[in-house]
């Protein structure tokens, strides 16, 4: 039987930390344009919606812990929640776009977007299958196949919302699971310029990517458009300085900076906390890649140390590619910096993905998970085997 030890406290207040600091950087980047949006009645209108999800986050997070993870491993559980998703992705595109994007589902007093609930969908799939077919993973026609088509499936339906952001962390998640699950190496090179390849196609046919690429090759010269949004940013960034302008002092959320509560708050993070703020930020997703990790590496069984790594891969890779286009390493792309942007899908499935981890956490240390690093393959080690841990073979 599996030992169920204490939760992951230190795990638990990193994930409450950011998102509770998370609500406070959207008052200050969103008070400004609540007033102008209430008529001058409220700035706290994006804090309060923020807050209130964050709260129903954390409670969430919490209760979720306590649900044994073996419970995502149940086929019924698997399928259903990956055909649920599958039908919340096409009924978006039955409601308006918003921005030009179709990403919501929108009733009178709220909406959410099903593209956030894929993040737990996809790698709960690929972990149980993955799993399933342990003998089976160095087949390309029984593992990788399969995995590609799921893959592909769902990532299409995100990239004609239009949202290639979120398709990337999808894909940066199921690469880092096939590999921890014994992947050839050729098959991971295969994956991966077969998603290069699917990535350069996304680009060339869609004329406003291009702009965008062409933009972030030189942001100053589209200053006027492309690049309007990052070159605001980085004004903001290099305000900043190394302390910072202070709390709610920031100029560039003024109407300057576009979406300075969502999808560019890391931006007004460095504007009002400077250098010190943002390396703070990215420190607390460092120990949560720590922690996340630890607990995934040190996981009892195949499943629950697969849908660790997925879900630490999904929410750290997101959190780079935010971060990457705020400082222009990497091009403009719509996807918010976890626990932090604005957002109740973002937020409340962020910290259940969390609430999971914290729970496969209990278990750690219950077993030892070991690659063979000459066949690719997990053992049990004939010194371990009464002691039901597992090494290299």
């Amino acid at each position: 039987m599996i030992k169920k030890r204490r939760i992951d406290w230190f795990l638990f207040a990193i994930a409450a930390s950011l998102a509770l600091f998370g609500s406070v950087m959207v008052y200050s980047a969103s008070a400004i344009i609540a007033l102008k949006e209430t008529g001058g009645e409220s700035q706290f209108t994006y804090f309060y919606k923020q807050f209130g999800f964050t709260l129903a986050g954390l409670l969430i997070m919490f209760l979720t812990s306590k649900i044994d993870y073996r419970w995502y491993q149940n086929k019924t559980i698997v399928y259903g929640l990956l055909a649920a998703t599958a039908v919340l992705l096409l009924a978006v595109f039955g409601f308006p776009p918003i921005n030009g994007a179709r990403r919501w589902i929108r009733f009178p007093m709220f909406s959410f977007q099903p593209s956030e609930i894929a993040k737990i969908a996809l790698p709960i799939f690929f972990a149980y299958f993955l799993t399933k077919n342990q003998d089976l993973v160095g087949d390309l026609k029984e593992t990788v196949l399969p995995c590609a088509m799921v893959l592909g499936f769902f990532g299409s339906l995100i990239i004609f919302e239009p949202d290639l952001g979120t398709t990337m962390v999808l894909c940066a998640a199921f690469i880092a699971m096939y590999f921890a699950a014994g992947a050839k190496i050729l098959h991971l090179a295969a994956v991966g310029l077969g998603l290069l390849f699917i990535g350069t196609c996304a680009l060339i046919f869609a004329p406003w990517r291009v702009e965008r690429l062409m933009a972030f090759a030189d942001p100053y010269k589209h200053a006027d458009d492309a690049g309007y949004q990052v070159v605001q940013s980085l004004y903001a960034i290099g305000s900043g300085g190394v302390i910072g302008e202070g709390f709610a002092k920031g100029q560039q959320k003024l109407f300057y900076l576009p979406y300075p509560h969502s999808d560019f708050i890391f931006a007004v993070v460095g504007e009002e906390l400077g250098l010190v703020g943002t390396l703070a930020v990215v420190l607390a997703f460092g120990l949560l890649l720590w922690r996340g990790t630890r607990a995934a590496l040190l996981a009892p069984d195949r499943f629950s140390m697969l849908l660790g790594i997925g879900i630490v891969t999904g929410i750290i890779a997101q959190a780079l590619f935010n971060i990457s286009v705020v400082i222009s390493i990497l091009p403009a792309k719509g996807i918010p910096l976890p626990f932090i942007s604005y957002g109740g899908s973002s937020i409340i499935v962020t910290l259940f993905a969390v609430g999971i981890l914290l729970n496969i956490s209990q278990y750690a240390g219950s077993a030892v998970l070991k690659v063979d690093l000459r066949n690719d393959e997990f053992v049990m080690s004939p010194r371990r085997r009464k002691r039901g841990q597992i090494g290299l073979k």
